[in-house]
């Protein structure tokens, strides 16, 4: 099916004048927080993270231009993926992924943002090369989650990815994986500290990175709360949800 179906047309066409609204807003921070860091008119790519929201949602932020797409549980891209095959979408997977689902994410990502141990790297680069075979895919992009978070603070919720001591072995794993391409790095900032110091961090990290590998100049950080700070410190993708989609809905 590629359109809203005609039964719900008056809530759709509510639904779609809501997101239109609400991307409008995000769009117009982003633009406002590229010229305040001297960014001119090079701004980040924008990601809408729809996890929990249906796939109407993406076919109506389709309609509204949006080609990037983020999602961070497998099941629920996969499904979303297969029944929106019909539009030209970019699929980034950026939640914790488990090694078992390598091969699903290799049918339809085109990046993950959340590459964080070797053997990760290991299962996406079979994965990918199977699934080359298979059907000719492109290679995926590969970015390297990196924690943010003191490592010696064992209180509290934690955000994930590799310590930055183990990002240069992880990116030589990367780059040296057929089928894998290193984009670059990947964070979240810490929880209850405040996000311009952590994406300050991420930045010096990126610019080792790039030294060693200079295609490596993605930078994947920056959410609803702290998009500002992140393309301060010069993220290249933003991975926008709540303020684009609003609250979770209401399972029923």
């Amino acid at each position: 099916m590629t359109e809203l179906s005609a039964s719900g047309q008056g809530q759709a066409d509510a639904r779609t004048a809501e997101l239109a609204q609400r991307l409008a807003a995000v769009r117009s921070r982003i633009a406002s927080a590229a010229v305040d860091a001297g960014r001119g008119g090079r701004l980040p790519a924008l990601i809408v993270v729809t996890k929990f929201h249906p796939a109407e949602d993406i076919r109506r932020l389709a309609s509204l231009g949006i080609r990037d797409v983020g999602e961070n549980r497998d099941q629920e891209a996969a499904a979303k993926a297969l029944e929106l095959a019909d539009l030209a979408l970019t699929w980034h997977f950026v939640g914790q992924l488990q090694t078992k689902k390598a091969k699903s994410v290799a049918r339809y990502a085109s990046a993950v943002h959340s590459v964080d141990r070797p053997q990760l790297v290991d299962a996406l680069a079979k994965a990918v090369r199977n699934e080359r075979e298979a059907s000719g895919r492109a290679p995926l992009d590969c970015f390297i989650q990196v924690s943010l978070e003191d490592q010696k603070h064992d209180g509290g919720a934690h955000r994930g990815g590799a310590a930055p001591a183990e990002v240069p072995a992880l990116a030589e794993r990367i780059a040296g994986s057929e089928g894998l391409n290193l984009a670059g790095v990947m964070a979240v900032a810490p929880l209850g500290a405040p996000p311009e110091p952590a994406f300050e961090k991420l930045a010096g990290i990126s610019a080792g990175l790039v030294a060693a590998f200079p295609a490596a100049t993605a930078i994947s950080a920056g959410m609803s709360q702290d998009l500002e700070a992140a393309i301060k410190f010069g993220a290249t993708h933003l991975r926008i949800g709540s303020d684009i989609l609003g609250s979770r809905p209401a399972v029923g």
